[in-house]
């Protein structure tokens, strides 16, 4: 299936259109799964096309994203650090392309906490952010929602 994932390129965030594998058998929810698979390939090196072209990908290898946990709105996801200790262009990269996925419900923003015990926070994926990436730890354009989901 056909997924958009946001990369760098000239110091913007670019969408680029990637081919992935539908899962055979989901396990852990059709959210989760398309979560995890714009995580992978945010995470992979880009094609060599891709990469001639200028893009590249500041997503770490090490993160891991997973559902909400108690507590938590329905939609939100959790990644495996604070979603404000990401590289700047990483938590972009990261809010834009899970914002605008359409398997995510295309809302121009997602709800991101981290590994502890903080509330999540709503990140929007808006024209500033598209063409300033770096604005994802200099501001706060991520406020905290209730919990109730």
């Amino acid at each position: 299936m056909q997924v958009t994932v946001y990369l760098v390129c000239s110091s913007t965030l670019t969408p680029v259109e990637r081919t992935v594998s539908r899962p055979k058998a989901p396990t852990d929810g059709a959210r989760l799964q398309a979560a995890r698979a714009l995580l992978s390939e945010l995470q992979k090196q880009p094609v060599s096309a891709e990469e001639e072209a200028g893009f590249s990908s500041a997503v770490p290898e090490d993160v891991e994203v997973t559902g909400p946990r108690a507590g938590d709105a329905a939609d939100a996801l959790r990644l495996s650090v604070r979603p404000d200790d990401l590289p700047s262009f990483a938590l972009a990269q990261l809010v834009c392309s899970y914002g605008m996925s359409a398997a995510l419900g295309r809302t121009h923003a997602v709800l991101l906490g981290g590994p502890g015990g903080d509330v999540s926070h709503r990140y929007e994926c808006s024209d500033e952010v598209l063409t300033h990436p770096d604005i994802a730890q200099n501001t706060s354009w991520g406020g905290p929602l209730s919990r109730k989901g």
